[in-house]
Formats: structure tokens, C-alpha cells, sequence
């Protein structure tokens, strides 16, 4: 069975259009008019070895808020409709991830009950045009559209792009051991037989 999705959406703000593999090499294809969001996202297909298509355009006349936080609701959603029922999946997923002195771990849940604990502390500053306060509201997005519980823990570090790339690499990891198939999984993981 294919574990794959296709998301299209279109508001006023944001058009996307995201293709997503599970089973994937770690292929990926990114343009999002936010250059280090690409830089990003191709981290996270890389290191989850997804399979990745990302094609979006926003009011970045305005600013980048719109459209790094349509891109987490897209990619949730993806997640979503690849892991269907989520049979046979190992549900839960970490990543260690040391950039230079800096040092994340990232922690997920496909429990159908999005939460985010995200203990990263940064100042509000930029990473070349990008704002870093936005990898916040990306993980908020993703959460509640993949029905994800995620933790995002800042361990130690100083350098900005190599926190938020340890952040991504991190989550990319998590992912791929989330989703992994685990042949003594029997239906779902869960006690209640259902994760929603």
C-alpha cells in the first residue's frame, strides 16, 4: 500500500501544493518563495528519507508569517493522509541532533491529540531575512494539522542557524522513526485500538 499524500490548498493568502512519500529516498524538490524554509524542508526529507515536493507562493510582500505557517499546516495535513489509519506504524518518534555547539532533540507522538512543547529560547532576531519566532508557529501548524504531540527542546547552543537547522535535521529523524512500519505492531499502537 502506498503510503503517499497530495495537498492542494488555496486561500487568499497562500497557494501550495505539497507531494509527500513516506517510503521515500530522501528525494526533494523545494520552493517556497522563503529560501531558508527550502534550505529547511530539504533537511527534513533528507533526513526522514522522504520523498518531498513543495510548491507554494505567499504575501511575502508582507512578510513570511503566512506562508511558513501554511507550509506547517500542508505538511501536516500530508503526514496525515500518508499515515491513513496509521496501522503498523511505530508511533512514536525521537531525534537527537548536534549542530556544531548546538545541541536539539526532537520527540513526536502520531496520537491524533496535537500538542506542542516547544522550550527553545531565542532571542527575536533574523537568520539572513528570516525570522526565527516562524519556526514556532511552523511547528504549531504542523502539530495541529498532523495530529501530532511534538516536543522541541533546546539542550544548549548560541548560533541561531545552527539551532534552528538542529531543529529540523531533529525533526526530520523523529519523523522517519515515527512512521517506520514495525512488523510486531498489530493494528495500531494503543491500548483504545484507534489514534484520533
Amino acid at each position: 500500500m502506498s503510503r503517499s499524500a497530495i495537498v492542494d490548498r488555496n486561500t487568499a493568502e497562500t497557494d501550495f501544493h505539497i507531494k509527500l512519500d513516506l517510503d521515500g529516498s530522501g528525494q526533494s524538490e523545494i520552493s517556497t518563495q522563503v529560501p531558508f524554509m527550502d534550505h529547511m524542508l530539504t533537511h527534513i526529507a533528507r533526513h526522514g528519507f522522504f520523498d518531498l515536493t513543495v510548491k507554494g507562493t505567499g504575501d511575502i510582500h508582507i512578510d513570511d508569517h503566512h506562508t511558513v505557517e501554511d507550509l506547517g499546516i500542508c505538511l501536516g495535513k500530508a503526514f496525515r493522509m500518508a499515515l491513513a489509519d496509521k496501522a503498523g506504524i511505530r508511533r512514536y518518534g525521537q531525534g537527537t541532533m548536534p549542530m556544531h555547539e548546538a545541541l536539539v532533540s526532537v520527540h513526536i507522538d502520531f496520537s491524533g491529540r496535537p500538542y506542542l512543547v516547544y522550550n527553545v529560547e531565542m532571542p527575536k532576531a533574523k537568520v539572513g531575512a528570516f525570522d526565527v519566532e516562524l519556526v514556532e508557529e511552523f511547528c504549531v501548524a504542523f502539530c495541529n494539522h498532523s495530529g501530532a504531540n511534538m516536543h522541541v527542546n533546546l539542550h544548549y547552543g548560541s548560533n541561531l542557524h545552527h539551532i534552528v537547522e538542529a531543529i529540523f535535521k531533529a525533526l526530520g529523524r523523529a519523523l522517519d522513526d515515527a512512521t517506520q512500519r514495525d512488523p510486531r505492531v498489530k493494528g495500531v499502537l494503543s491500548t483504545k485500538g484507534s489514534l484520533d
